[in-house]
């Protein structure tokens, strides 16, 4: 059963192609409980995560299953007094405890901060403070619990630590602690308009901002499943993404569950593209997405037969068409880009209906009003470079668009201003009348998938005892899309060297989550500036 009939009204030309999209939803929608445990009374045994890792571990939960530990986990949460308004930082890798645990947070009402594990102790001591975080559930790998240990240290705060599967020093067994509690849940009243999801940006101008969603989120990404990934009712749905990052939120959970298409997860941590084509032929995976770098990786490898894949989509970088054409060849499936942000849900995709062509973003979502702006506010022509901003409709609720910046009102009211939204992305429209990605315009790196904001790079890398000034850009990379570089101006005393360049290197990698690595260093004797004094990166990247 799909259930998006309940929330919705979709509007479809002859080609399947959605024309119109009416959202019609209670004063209190709450994904956990009306849609979750909605689908376990209904279909009880319908399937809704297909797990497994590497070490060849499966697990597949039902719809009854995903109720039942929630709740549990729910009771866990609220007999240690995490409760409607607590904020609980999630650090669970793909870890399947993560989808227990954030459907529990929906349903008490608790705001949910997911966190990659790839993040520093300097990075999630920011987040955590920054975010006032009651309570942190963490995986055993990866040296997440020291990291988090050391960042609550740092901040001298006193909040609860568990971690999942294993007992670990300083940190509650949570899986222990949810088998031990009851599975009933009486509802907690909450509102579609109550926050419940915060992801931090990767920081451009200034470090990271925490976004909040609220619980009207969800219905915004049944666009996203059915008509950009094209998900089907019993099918499965393969999102690569971490939950750690925003797009596991597009791919791994809520259009899909609302579509009424099972949850492919692979647990892994080093990527092989043979392993990802393992698992979507032995499982019979429907539909796929994934960053350009991975479909890069198996272009380059050589691409094996996928007989149950019917389609793939990408975004998070530019495409090359190269990629685009070779994979087509290879499978016939036609690689559908789309186009959306942390903020956002999906804003400008190939959707169904209307085919997929070399080099665009597609058309905009019916959802919103999508405009390109030139700097003077006017509509940018066809062929002409604008900004991507959003046009709220008149008298309609801003559905998912995100409703604040944690503590920063004046930035909220900045990327709002002029009644419209600036994405601070540029693009243009072609012949076709489809949107082309042109760049961005707050300089941030889209490297393997990951976006990364040059000002977190950079506060490393100004550490370094030889670096009196310096710039991060991203470059063209075969693979990555993006690489990492550093432009630096030497101190007095040092000069330009290859040993340098690596004890540079070596110096911020070290400090760096591996995402925000620097592959390349180019030594300058000054920055291009503006008369103000600010770096003009669009010059370097020249």
């Amino acid at each position: 059963m799909s259930l998006t009939q309940l929330y919705c009204r979709e509007i479809t030309d002859a080609n399947g192609a959605l024309t119109d999209f009416i959202l019609d939803y209670p004063y209190d929608f709450n994904f956990g409980y009306d849609v979750v445990d909605l689908q376990a009374k209904t279909e009880p045994d319908k399937r809704a995560l297909v797990w497994c890792n590497v070490e060849g571990e499966e697990h597949i939960f039902t719809f009854s299953d995903i109720k039942k530990y929630s709740n549990k986990m729910a009771n866990v949460f609220l007999s240690n007094g995490i409760k409607k308004g607590s904020r609980v930082m999630l650090v669970l890798k793909r870890h399947y405890e993560y989808w227990f645990a954030v459907i529990a947070l929906h349903k008490i009402g608790a705001l949910a901060i997911p966190a990659s594990h790839m993040l520093t102790v300097n990075d999630f001591s920011y987040r955590i403070s920054t975010a006032k975080v009651d309570a942190v559930i963490v995986t055993p790998h990866d040296e997440v619990p020291e990291k988090i240990k050391e960042a609550v240290s740092q901040n001298n705060l006193n909040i609860k630590l568990w971690c999942i599967k294993e007992d670990t020093t300083g940190f509650e067994n949570l899986s222990k602690q949810t088998d031990e509690a009851g599975d009933e849940l009486k509802r907690i009243p909450t509102l579609a308009s109550d926050p419940m999801l915060m992801y931090f940006t990767s920081g451009t101008t200034g470090y990271p901002k925490g976004v909040i969603h609220n619980y009207t989120y969800p219905l915004a990404h049944i666009i996203t499943a059915r008509y950009w990934q094209q998900t089907e009712n019993n099918g499965l749905h393969f999102t690569v993404a971490e939950t750690g990052w925003a797009k596991a939120s597009w791919g791994k959970l809520y259009g899909q569950w609302l579509t009424g298409c099972a949850v492919m997860v692979y647990d892994f941590d080093n990527f092989e593209p043979r392993q990802l084509s393992n698992v979507i032929n032995k499982y019979g995976v429907t539909s796929f997405c994934a960053p350009p770098t991975v479909y890069r990786y198996l272009v380059r490898k050589g691409i094996p037969e996928m007989p149950s894949l019917k389609h793939a989509t990408t975004a998070g970088e530019m495409l090359s068409p190269d990629v685009f054409r070779k994979f087509f060849e290879a499978t016939g499936l036609t690689l559908a880009e789309g186009y959306g942000q942390t903020e956002t849900t999906l804003l400008i995709a190939n959707f169904k209906g209307v085919k997929a062509t070399e080099g665009s973003i597609g058309i905009p979502s019916p959802l919103y009003n999508i405009e390109l702006h030139k700097k003077d506010g006017k509509k940018a022509l066809p062929g002409e470079i604008g900004e991507v901003v959003i046009v709220p409709k008149k008298n309609a609720p801003r559905i998912g668009i995100f409703s604040a910046y944690l503590d920063n009102e004046k930035q909220y009211e900045l990327v709002w201003r002029d009644g419209v939204y600036h994405t601070g992305d540029a693009a243009y429209i072609n012949e076709e009348g489809r949107f082309c990605f042109h760049g961005r315009f707050d300089d941030i790196i889209k490297t393997g998938g990951f976006r990364v904001g040059p000002y977190e790079v950079e506060n490393v890398l100004i550490e370094h005892p030889a670096v009196a000034e310096c710039s991060v850009i991203g470059v063209p990379d075969t693979l990555r899309g993006q690489a990492i570089k550093a432009v630096v101006v030497l101190d007095r005393g040092y000069v330009p060297s290859g040993k340098l360049e690596k004890d540079i290197k070596e110096f911020c990698n070290k400090k760096l989550a591996e995402y925000k690595w620097i592959r390349l260093v180019e030594f300058v004797k000054e920055m291009p500036k503006t008369i103000s004094g600010k770096i003009v990166k669009p010059a370097l990247r020249g």
